[in-house]
């Protein structure tokens, strides 16, 4: 089967989750990952548990869930970075590889002699991503980065929760996942300029301003007049209604999008009168009118059950739906039938196979593919040392009793 990145290797030197997340992307295109970890302990994120991964037998393995959300389509090496042997290997590993990516704190792989800076000169074709905090530069690049700050410095935890609460963060590390996102966003970019022009480049990635990045319409809101957007819980701020709506046994969400649409749910609902109110005529009414409106709307809602208005709204060709948890997100028909589930046997599980979350790229000449279960600990040092670099097991051996893997 053909893979887009098929022929690219990647020397990953990340921890945690944008870094990781990043290079699972580009492993499931086909690229050669090897990840580098720490000896003995490895990834931070072996340790975020609970949940372990059970065995075939019910029994916790000591798999952390966390991790392997992570780490598929990879192969571990331990290196120990501190020690001037392992610099050594890694410098070596890199003569096999087009891309190195770290998330180390700025700085600290300048203490190794494996900044870009040390290795361009030797290493002209190498990409080298480096995904921090806060950047290189800038009066916060020294600061370490965590998605929860990042997510409270970027803004997002301003725009979020409850208007007479307190912020709230998203429910996922959306800081993480959105720095390793454009991380291979910008890394396949390199990719095709080095093919172009046999030549590599630094590429700089700063979890805050991805953040920035993706604020989209509530940061051009704030541009375009210098206000700070009011959190409104679930609430849309340029559309009315887009929201959580309650019925008469729970909730749904509403997204009407456009005039036409409100028309429509005005006939659902048989409230068409409603059309002759200036409140409701026009979406920008409807927003400027935000609390009579939803006030309004919400006592139509409640009128009915969940699953009678999501049936009649869907009819119509009304944006709906149900307000899932995530049993109901991983047994819905929709998500089984995308295939965004997978499974893969692992040798911790035994016949019991790992359940991880798929990638939802769909391509039809060159699809992802999953070829590795989340390693073990350094368990491919051995294969990477002697097929990549041509080590001895006398070699191997030295390296592990001095403790440089």
């Amino acid at each position: 089967m053909k893979s887009p990145l098929k022929g690219i290797k990647i020397l990953d030197l990340t921890r945690v989750l944008a870094g990781p997340y990043c290079t699972q992307i580009l492993g499931d295109l086909g690229a050669e990952i090897i990840k580098v970890e720490r000896p003995e302990t490895g990834d931070d994120t072996r340790g975020f548990a609970p949940p372990f991964l059970k065995n075939d037998n019910g029994e916790e393995t000591d798999l952390s869930a966390y991790y392997c959300g992570a780490n598929r389509n990879k192969k571990s090496i331990t290196i120990n970075l501190s020690e001037k042997q392992g610099q050594e290997l890694v410098k070596m590993l890199l003569k096999d590889c087009d891309i190195l990516v770290e998330n180390f704190k700025t700085g600290t792989l300048k203490k190794f002699g494996l900044a870009y800076e040390d290795l361009k000169e030797d290493f002209p074709r190498l990409i080298f991503c480096s995904i921090t905090g806060f950047g290189q530069t800038g009066p916060y690049a020294s600061r370490p980065g965590y998605d929860g700050l990042i997510q409270a410095m970027g803004g997002v935890m301003g725009l979020t929760g409850d208007p007479d609460g307190e912020p709230m963060k998203v429910g996922v590390p959306i800081g993480d996942l959105m720095a390793g996102m454009y991380a291979a966003v910008g890394i396949l970019a390199a990719v095709k300029h080095q093919a172009d022009n046999d030549e590599g480049q630094f590429i700089d990635i700063g979890m805050l301003d991805t953040h920035v990045a993706w604020l989209a319409n509530q940061g051009m809101n704030y541009l375009s007049t210098d206000n700070n957007p009011q959190r409104l819980g679930n609430q849309h701020p340029n559309i009315v209604p887009y929201q959580v709506m309650p019925t008469a046994d729970g909730y749904i969400v509403l997204s009407v999008g456009n005039d036409p649409t409100f028309e429509r749910f005005c006939k659902v609902a048989n409230v068409e009168e409603l059309l002759d109110d200036d409140r409701f005529k026009t979406n920008a009414s409807r927003v400027s009118n935000r609390e009579y409106v939803t006030e309004t709307l919400n006592k139509i809602t409640k009128k009915r059950t969940s699953a009678t208005w999501l049936k009649e709204l869907e009819k119509a060709k009304i944006g709906c739906g149900p307000i899932n948890n995530l049993s109901d997100v991983f047994n819905d028909p929709h998500v089984l039938s995308r295939e965004m589930i997978i499974e893969v046997k692992h040798s911790k599980t035994g016949n019991k196979p790992l359940k991880l979350i798929a990638n939802p790229i769909k391509m039809t000449e060159t699809p992802v593919t999953y070829r590795y279960p989340p390693p073990l600990l350094g368990e491919h040092t051995d294969e990477i040392l002697t097929e990549h670099l041509k080590l001895t097991i006398e070699d191997i051996k030295r390296l592990k009793v001095n403790k440089i893997v």
